[in-house]
């Protein structure tokens, strides 16, 4: 899916040591940017938490997301949310804990984390173009229960460059989800962040522990460096 005369392959510096990918294989992957969980008023203040906490993430995603729409890379935006009448809602996620608006409850931007509602959707400034993919999951991975795995076969995809939110959750649920499915995993510290910093520490310490059990983990100017001194050699 690069454009012409894009260099495909490229050595990004990471942790816990380089790792060589091949951009026409790589998907960037942006987990759920939401309203539900970036704004006041969804899901994520209902459960007592600094929504602004995540905004740190923005800014190096949108930078990703420009290089990957030049380069003509695959692009996946995920959304986490329930069907209108909860079907796919287990009873023990609904019930858990004690937030001042459940999933389905009415909000300030819709019902709770329910797809369709404007809670649900992405935040303006990393919207999706109509030719990138959503994809909409009930749960914290972004394998169970979607069709990723058929999206990612068809265009040949072997590895990920993951950002989003948060760290510790959906993010690390799918970078493990992947590293199972046998892609490589590269997360994007800056691009990923938690209503609990000490949290999104420790996400990243053990997905790059024991020699990248889970994959690994670089920032988002070490891939715009290794992708411009790519397109430098062309």
């Amino acid at each position: 899916m690069l454009n012409s005369g894009q260099a495909s392959i490229a050595t990004v510096v990471a942790e816990p040591e380089p790792v060589e990918l091949d951009w026409t294989a790589t998907a960037l992957v942006i987990i759920d940017m939401q309203r539900d969980f970036m704004e006041p008023g969804g899901f994520g203040e209902t459960l007592g938490n600094d929504v602004l906490r995540l905004a740190t993430a923005v800014q190096p995603i949108a930078n990703l997301l420009g290089m990957a729409r030049e380069m003509g890379m695959l692009v996946v935006h995920t959304r986490e949310g329930h069907l209108p009448d909860l079907s796919d809602a287990p009873p023990a996620k609904v019930e858990r804990g004690a937030p001042s608006l459940r999933i389905g409850d009415p909000g300030p931007m819709g019902r709770i984390l329910i797809r369709g509602e404007p809670g649900h959707d992405i935040i303006a400034d990393l919207y999706p173009l109509d030719s990138e993919v959503v994809i909409d999951k009930p749960g914290k991975g972004a394998f169970y229960a979607t069709e990723l795995s058929d999206v990612l076969q068809k265009y040949g995809i072997e590895n990920l460059l993951v950002c989003g939110v948060t760290t510790e959750v959906c993010v690390n649920t799918t970078v493990r989800e992947a590293n199972d499915r046998g892609y490589r995993c590269v997360v994007i510290s800056d691009g990923c962040a938690s209503y609990f910093p000490e949290f999104h520490d420790m996400g990243l310490k053990m997905i790059k522990a024991q020699g990248g059990i889970f994959g690994w983990v670089t920032d988002s100017a070490a891939i715009l460096k290794a992708v411009n001194a790519e397109t430098a050699i062309v």
